[in-house]
């Protein structure tokens, strides 16, 4: 049972609410020169390769989730991050629109409570530091307990880069004991929340009594059509599922092949080191992966398939890199493995026509994953019209690895971020990639224009002076 908040909670809330706002006012007269250093020395000592790595690595092992190996790779979001920070301005006039009349001028949002998640406790920090402080925010972390220790370093470097160019470290503290109460308690005091991870988490924040930013489940799905290159849309899908093992809400879960490619593609798909379950391995994996209550199991969540396939009692060869099941005709909430998967495993479906495709797709996120993202293996256009028409998705990548390519890439105009909003779809207030401008207030200032006033003839076209009922 969760204890309650009790007065040394709140006084520890308090002096660090404190200590924000008293970091913010130091800040309050920076320059767009200022600020712009201020994020890239954030940016070099969180993004550095020993530093990330080190870190990284730490999270891995304290959540015993992820991809060890692997996820010192993720500091490149974090160059990614300063790079769109430095280019947009976060102090004055930010924008004018002379033909409206319209100027923008940018001020701090305040002090934002970030609540990190358990499979980014060294990622998300400096992502969120980097806009909060280049916005003249301060930021209070909020750490999930399995990953308090690396959040708690992480925020450190941070605080350390601050003091290297003159800033008040308090810019960014970290709880050191997080608890269900503190985090409650942190996102009613503060100005804004920023909730990256589980349901629950986002619940709690949009019920807090302040404004929030928030972010949905994903159930990633992906239709490949037989205009695709086979060889890259399985090359791409193991890129998208085995990245971190499957740990991102963007990791490809549901492959939707077109019947007269399903044989190739499967093939290509094992050649990049999937594995293709029989009847009796399925079975055994669904009993596996979910509790009586339907509940992911954590020893199966973000690991390698060979840890998954040995939780349900069977093995798989060593050079295996992903599980797939196929999953014909099995899509509801009865069907697991239509839900999100949060591993190296992804279902498998095929279609005749491409209007079996949109159903397909229809019916999955009719389970789960509503706002988030889906993608498509295609040159064919109508194809990918049909398929952005359909999908109730605020993301949708074009032959591209999914999970590398939602939150911004070098190879793509998506905004970097490691928040993914989804939209009214996933209960979120937004369905954009979180970045600077959601960091920031805005003062709109207007001069008068010459009038802008249709006449009524030209406003209600063929219904003009037609007899009203």
């Amino acid at each position: 049972m969760a204890r309650e908040l009790n007065e040394a909670d709140r006084a520890l809330v308090a002096s660090m609410l404190t200590r924000a706002r008293a970091a913010m006012a130091e800040v309050e007269d920076y320059s767009q020169e200022q600020l712009d250093r201020l994020a890239q020395a954030i940016g070099w000592y969180a993004g550095n390769e020993e530093t990330f790595t080190k870190l990284a690595q730490m999270g891995v092992d304290e959540s015993t989730i992820g991809d060890r190996e692997g996820r010192p790779g993720k500091r490149f979001k974090i160059h990614g991050v300063l790079r769109d920070a430095l280019r947009q301005k976060s102090t004055g006039v930010v924008e004018v629109d002379v033909s409206k009349g319209i100027m923008k001028y940018a001020k701090p949002a305040g002090v934002i409570a970030s609540l990190i998640p358990m499979t980014n406790p060294a990622l998300t920090p400096p992502v969120t530091g980097i806009y909060a402080a280049k916005a003249r925010d301060a930021v209070i972390f909020s750490p999930h307990p399995r990953t308090k220790v690396t959040t708690n370093k992480m925020v450190e470097v941070m605080r350390a880069a601050c003091k290297a160019v003159g800033a008040p470290e308090d810019l960014f503290q970290c709880v050191e004991e997080p608890s269900i109460a503190i985090t409650q308690h942190l996102m009613e005091v503060c100005d804004l929340t920023l909730a990256t991870g589980g349901k629950p988490m986002v619940k709690a924040a949009y019920s807090s009594g302040r404004p929030a930013y928030g972010v949905g489940a994903g159930n990633s799905s992906i239709v490949i059509d037989e205009t695709a290159d086979i060889e890259i849309a399985a090359a791409n899908t193991r890129m998208s599922k085995t990245s971190d093992f499957g740990s991102g809400c963007s990791a490809d879960g549901n492959i939707i092949i077109q019947s007269s490619i399903y044989k190739e593609l499967v093939a290509a798909l094992v050649n990049e080191g999937g594995y293709l379950c029989n009847d009796d391995e399925k079975i055994a994996l669904e009993k596996a992966m979910w509790d009586e209550k339907g509940n992911r199991t954590f020893p199966t969540i973000a690991c390698r398939p060979q840890q998954t396939a040995k939780e349900a009692g069977f093995e798989i060869p060593d050079d295996r890199k992903f599980l797939m099941v196929e999953n014909q005709g099995q899509i509801g909430p009865e069907h697991k493995f239509s839900k999100e998967k949060l591993t190296t495993l992804m279902a498998l479906y095929h279609f005749d026509e491409f209007e079996d495709a949109l159903s397909i797709v229809e019916a999955i996120y009719n389970v789960g994953g509503k706002g988030h993202s889906c993608g498509i293996y295609s040159h064919n256009d109508d194809h990918i019209d049909a398929l952005a028409r359909l999908a109730p998705v605020s993301r949708m990548m074009v032959r591209q690895p999914q999970s590398k390519a939602n939150a911004g890439s070098y190879t793509n105009g998506m905004p970097m971020t490691s928040s993914l909003g989804c939209g009214i779809w996933g209960g979120n207030i937004t369905n954009e990639n979180v970045t600077l401008k959601h960091f920031m207030n805005y003062t709109w200032v207007s001069r008068p224009i010459p009038e802008d006033k249709p006449s009524e003839e030209e406003l209600f076209g063929e219904f003009f002076n037609k007899k009203a009922i």
